[in-house]
């Protein structure tokens, strides 16, 4: 497949990845995993993430504890912690390897097919840090559907809702497995410069005119 942009393609790839982990850092550490709006009190909203709870007043502004003991935790906040902390640190060494494995990075010139194992390598990583970050997000949200419409609780008791922070998670692994995903298919690509491409249409529009002549009477 030949690609006369790849270079630029290879730049999309690694800004929407860039992006992918920034927003996978974000998701970590945002405590809106789950939202909790009490019906009693509607000024207050209860959120949780991986570290704390809090609670935002419409008067006090937010205040946060964090969790005394990680063991305290419920299973998928204990599992989603190490999942986010993997994606993150994928995430980060795939930017580290496929930027040095660019195009447009001088360095290596001569030694391309070590470039595009770096490429190769890095999308890879991007793409595991995708899906590390989608499945502990679709966790949280799987079990507060469940927690949502368990019969066996009473109407009575207050139910937990999706919380911001899951979205942008789904953002998240989703821009980083894009971004792999552009990053790997420029490796199978032959990149055609401008200037190539304007010499093979001269020389087409010469054997063009050559033909008119020798056809002329």
């Amino acid at each position: 497949m030949a690609l006369v942009y790849r270079p630029m393609i290879q730049l999309s790839g690694i800004l929407l990845s860039l992006l992918g982990w920034v927003l996978s850092c974000l998701t970590t550490y945002l405590p809106q995993w789950k939202n909790l709006n009490l019906e009693l009190n509607e000024l207050e909203i209860w959120t949780m993430g991986l570290w704390q709870a809090c609670v935002v007043q419409e008067e006090g502004g937010m205040q946060c504890k964090d969790f005394d003991s990680f063991l305290a935790l419920p299973p998928e906040l204990r599992i989603s912690r190490i999942l986010m902390f993997f994606s993150n640190g994928l995430g980060l060494l795939g930017l580290l390897l496929s930027g040095f494995g660019l195009d447009c990075l001088k360095i290596g010139e001569r030694q391309q097919e070590q470039k595009k194992r770096l490429l190769l390598f890095g999308g890879m990583l991007f793409w595991i840090s995708g899906i590390t970050a989608i499945v502990p997000v679709s966790w949280v949200a799987h079990s507060t559907v469940q927690e949502f419409w368990d019969e066996h609780i009473p109407d009575i008791v207050p139910r937990w809702d999706f919380g911001e922070a899951l979205f942008v998670g789904w953002l998240a692994g989703f821009c980083l497995i894009l971004g792999g995903s552009l990053l790997n298919c420029t490796i199978c690509s032959t990149e055609i410069h401008p200037s190539s491409v304007r010499y093979a249409v001269a020389e087409q529009q010469d054997q063009c005119q050559h033909l008119e002549t020798e056809t002329r009477p």
